[in-house]
């Protein structure tokens, strides 16, 4: 560790130029995908000031509230003309573009449910087994429309991760498509359909969360005995054929990759893996920081230092976990990570990378 933040003191010892703190600040700031509660917004409301005084990147939506009674529609989400108004106001308060996400892969896990006015989704189990191109298009395709009609401009999905009965966060949940091949195919052609809608699309886990036996939302997750190279197959393809806007990573431990830290806080997975060896050049996005895979074994200040070290360009923050809801932790995250460049423990140029990637993404929405 302290070998690393040597190494990258240095690199910012020999940057030319320091911004200014409030450019330091609007580059931190995009780098986050942050949540709050409240399924309306006016002035004064938390996701007001995140997106107009603080000026994040990224918004994450959610129907449950998980850190309230977690019951349905307790969150940001209660029906179709709701979402609708809730994310053009959000954006109403943004000078740039905001980036609105949510996890709709369909099945178990959707954000737009039939009890708030949409339509009933299916799995990814369901279509893989299938691996029908109409019948994975047909569902993308309304997939697509509820998103881009909703005012919802990322999916945080499809998932990429192969099939394993066994796997408490994937399998048992119905998430995966099925084998390398299923998931290329069938991935490819609902990310297709939500292209044409311009809803930018985000693989997920990577590298590769199938066959974690324990999930990463509990605690520290070792994959080294049971991760297979294939699992990079999905990726590896559906980059090469242009499809993937972003890419999630995962809070696993792969020995094999990478001996000291996990896939979100690794250099050798997001800089060695995906970006050198399998040529993304897109944006990064971390899961949840604050999911016990990173916060039971990381300080909050080591682990973004570590993930934007590593090659991560969007944190999410979505503050509706078992670690439990902030409403100023955005504004606190933005100093800390302010802090870290000044200290010479991020270099400038990494923040501005991070900027200038999530840029580029966002002019696919004009």
């Amino acid at each position: 560790m302290a070998a690393l933040i040597a190494t990258v003191a240095m690199t910012v010892s020999a940057q030319p130029h320091m911004p200014s703190d409030s450019v330091l600040r609007r580059w931190a700031a995009q780098m986050l995908m942050v949540g709050f509660k409240g399924n309306s917004i006016d002035a004064q409301s938390d996701a007001a000031r995140y997106v107009r005084d603080l000026h994040v990147g990224a918004i994450v939506l959610f129907d449950v509230d998980l850190t309230g009674d977690a019951t349905t529609g307790s969150r940001n989400v209660t029906g179709r003309e709701q979402l609708r108004r809730l994310t053009s106001d959000l954006q109403s308060y943004a000078d740039e573009p905001l980036l609105i996400a949510l996890d709709q892969e369909g099945g178990k896990v959707a954000r737009l449910k039939p009890q708030y006015g949409f339509t009933p989704t299916v799995s990814a189990e369901y279509l893989g087994q299938l691996s029908n191109k109409d019948t994975t298009q047909h569902y993308a395709r309304i997939m697509a429309s509820e998103l881009s009609s909703s005012g919802v401009n990322v999916n945080l999905a499809p998932v990429l991760d192969l099939y394993n009965p066994e796997c408490p966060a994937i399998g048992k949940l119905h998430r995966s498509f099925g084998d390398a091949k299923a998931v290329v195919k069938n991935a490819g052609w609902m990310i297709d359909q939500l292209h044409k809608k311009h809803v930018l699309c985000t693989a997920k886990h990577f590298p590769g969360h199938g066959n974690a036996m324990s999930d990463s939302h509990w605690g520290f997750v070792d994959v080294t005995s049971t991760w297979q190279p294939e699992e990079l197959e999905p990726y590896k393809k559906l980059i090469k054929k242009h499809k993937i806007d972003i890419v999630m990573t995962a809070h696993i431990f792969n020995r094999n990759i990478d001996p000291d830290y996990p896939a979100t806080l690794s250099r050798r997975t997001i800089d060695g893996v995906l970006r050198k060896q399998l040529g993304f050049n897109g944006v990064v996005v971390t899961d949840d920081m604050y999911m016990e895979g990173i916060i039971k074994q990381y300080s909050i200040e080591n682990a973004l230092v570590l993930a934007i070290n590593a090659g991560a360009d969007l944190l999410c923050v979505g503050n509706n976990i078992a670690t439990g809801f902030e409403a100023d932790r955005p504004f606190k995250l933005v100093d800390i990570i302010v802090k870290a460049v000044k200290q010479g423990r991020i270099p400038v140029g990494r923040l501005q990378q991070s900027y200038n990637r999530i840029q580029q993404l966002k002019k696919k929405l004009r």
